[in-house]
């Protein structure tokens, strides 16, 4: 087994390990200039227009506050040009951390509800794509979610796009939204239509709930990965379950810390969650917002928990693994990870 990294050492390690984002929505992944550009053209949003206010107006006091904040961003993307800056800037800032492939969180009816065209989001997403993948090297796949506190209509007009439209790279089916109040069971109908027109289910669940909505997560929406899922950590049969069943968590430490779910890295269930054989990958969220990058996630974790370089590169293995990409790509991945892995063993023997 390799051993511990520290310092200097850790962080080129973390750095070197080719990477896979499987939480990350695109709106929540816009850079502060990108999101006062944005507020400047469009004021009335009532999003600050000077640095210091936005970063106090991104200073969380829960999670209803997040998620209000949140949506006042979203109503700042309009059109093609502005969804096509926003996946750009993202695939900029995977590339700077060596991370290869995102799935990408989507939420189409907010863009709609808002005024944008149906076009000009398909048309964003897809010319941010192949920008994407041309100038920064970074694949990009999209999963499309549902507002969950936008009721079942916003469930059966996110189906209906997804599967008419049908995106060059969409992939999953999603959930997001507050919890509470908010159940998964009546969802299941929609889900029911992605899975059967093959896209993947990833619901948000166990975010700032317990066990039950995971629970309702797989049983009713046939998640294959759950957003999130941190709520699991109170149950041994739910983390027996999902490790048995190989259901991913995505999990997005700072985000939780910053929305107030936990009050630090130590306090977070990552450990019961990965001692229990659940498999774990790492996650951002939504990273300008909540100040998180991927690579500070490992870094975060691997100091936190005392990871060694072979637990570290694990979860990055994960990342692939959990992944939706084809087999010979996540092949390629993972035998790069396993070769930085042994270069560090070289290193340190």
């Amino acid at each position: 087994m390799s051993g511990f990294l520290t310092g200097g050492a850790l962080r080129a390690f973390v750095h070197a390990l080719p990477k896979v984002e499987l939480h990350v929505h695109l709106v929540g992944s816009a850079s502060l200039p990108t999101v006062l550009e944005l507020a400047r053209r469009r004021p009335s949003a009532g999003v600050p227009t000077a640095p210091e206010a936005l970063a106090e107006f991104f200073t969380f006091r829960d999670f209803p506050h997040f998620l209000r904040n949140y949506l006042a961003v979203t109503s700042l993307v309009r059109d093609a040009r502005d969804i096509h800056t926003l996946v750009t800037g993202l695939a900029a800032d995977l590339a700077a951390q060596n991370a290869r492939y995102a799935e990408v969180t989507v939420t189409p009816y907010n863009h709609l509800l808002d005024g944008m065209t149906g076009d000009d989001l398909l048309t964003g997403l897809a010319t941010g794509r192949a920008a994407a993948k041309a100038e920064h090297g970074v694949e990009l796949a999209w999963c499309f979610d549902i507002p969950g506190e936008k009721g079942v209509v916003a469930g059966r007009e996110t189906v209906v796009f997804a599967l008419r439209e049908r995106p060059e790279g969409l992939v999953s089916f999603g959930l997001g939204g507050p919890e509470v109040g908010v159940g998964r069971a009546q969802f299941a109908p929609f889900f029911t239509r992605a899975r059967e027109a093959g896209l993947h289910s990833v619901p948000h669940a166990g975010e700032t709930t317990g066990p039950a909505t995971v629970w309702s997560a797989v049983h009713d929406l046939g998640a294959e990965r759950i957003g999130h899922g941190v709520g699991a950590y109170t149950a041994p049969a739910l983390m027996e379950y999902l490790a048995a069943q190989g259901i991913p968590l995505e999990v997005c430490p700072t985000s939780n810390i910053r929305t107030g779910q936990f009050p630090s890295i130590a306090a977070h269930p990552i450990r019961r969650l990965l001692d229990h054989g659940v498999v774990v990958t790492l996650n951002t969220d939504d990273p300008p917002m909540f100040g998180a990058t991927l690579d500070g996630e490992y870094l975060a974790v691997a100091e936190t928990l005392g990871l060694t370089a072979s637990e570290i590169a694990r979860i990055a293995e994960n990342a692939v693994h959990a992944s939706f990409l084809e087999p010979a790509s996540k092949a390629a991945l993972v035998t790069e990870i396993k070769e930085i892995l042994l270069q560090d063993t070289e290193h340190l023997a």
